[in-house]
C-alpha cells in the first residue's frame, strides 16, 4: 500500500523521527546512519535511498511512499506503528509546535503570482496564490472548509504555528461581511513551501 509523501501527517514523522534521532536528516550519510540505528534498535531493515523518499530527498521525485516503511519509521520514533501513530495525531491534545524549526513565509517578501502550499492536521492541504495587498486567493482545496476561489488576507505563515486568515471572501459569496478563519488552532501548520514565480510565469 503507498501513502501520498505530502500530507501533514508525515511532514510530523519527519520531526518525530529527527527528534528520536538526536539531529536533522540533511546529507546522504545521515539517511545511513539513521538505516544502522533502526537495524540495530528494530532489527527491521529498509534502505536509506527508501528513507530518503519521505523527506523528499531523492532526486527521481516519488510522491508515495510505502506503508511498511512508514510503520518501521513510526516504530522507531514513537513505538508504535502507522495507523496508531495517525491515531494519536488526531486526538492528542498536546500541542507538537516545538518539534517544529521556525520556518516561515513573509508576505511582504513575496511576488504577485507567488504560490504557497500549507497544510494542517488530520489531512488538509491548500495551495493558495498570492495576488497583492496581503491578499491570496485559494487555488486548490483538500478536506478543508476553505474553497477554491476564496479571497483572504495573511501577512505571515510559521510552520508549527496556526495560522489567521483575516478577510475571508468566499466565492460563492462575495457580498458575505469578510470572516477571521484560524487553521491549525492544534497543532499549527504541518506543511509549509513556497513555489516562487519566475518573470514570464506571471
Amino acid at each position: 500500500m503507498s501513502i501520498n509523501s505530502n500530507i501533514p501527517q508525515i511532514a510530523v514523522l519527519r520531526q518525530s523521527v529527527e527528534k528520536r534521532f538526536g539531529k536533522r536528516l540533511i546529507v546522504h550519510t545521515d539517511f545511513i546512519t539513521l538505516v544502522s540505528a533502526i537495524e540495530k534498535e528494530l532489527r527491521e531493515h529498509i534502505s536509506e535511498s527508501t528513507i530518503e523518499r519521505v523527506w523528499g530527498y531523492s532526486t527521481r521525485g516519488y510522491a508515495t511512499v510505502s506503508r511498511r516503511t512508514l510503520d518501521v519509521l513510526t516504530q522507531y520514533a514513537e513505538g508504535c506503528d502507522w495507523h496508531d501513530f495517525c491515531q494519536r495525531l488526531y486526538y492528542c491534545e498536546e500541542c507538537e509546535s516545538e518539534m517544529f524549526d521556525a520556518e516561515h513565509i513573509e508576505t511582504s517578501e513575496l511576488q504577485i503570482g507567488d504560490v504557497v502550499r500549507i497544510g494542517w492536521l488530520p489531512n488538509r492541504i491548500c495551495t493558495i496564490k498570492y495576488i497583492g495587498d496581503n491578499r491570496f486567493i485559494a487555488t486548490e482545496c483538500h478536506n478543508s472548509k476553505l474553497s477554491v476561489g476564496d479571497i483572504f488576507t495573511c501577512t505571515q505563515f510559521t510552520l508549527g504555528k496556526e495560522l489567521i486568515i483575516h478577510n475571508l471572501t468566499p466565492k460563492n459569496n462575495p457580498t458575505s461581511p469578510a470572516r477571521l478563519y484560524t487553521v491549525g488552532m492544534r497543532h499549527g501548520l504541518t506543511t509549509l513551501s513556497l513555489i516562487r514565480v519566475t518573470h514570464h510565469e506571471i
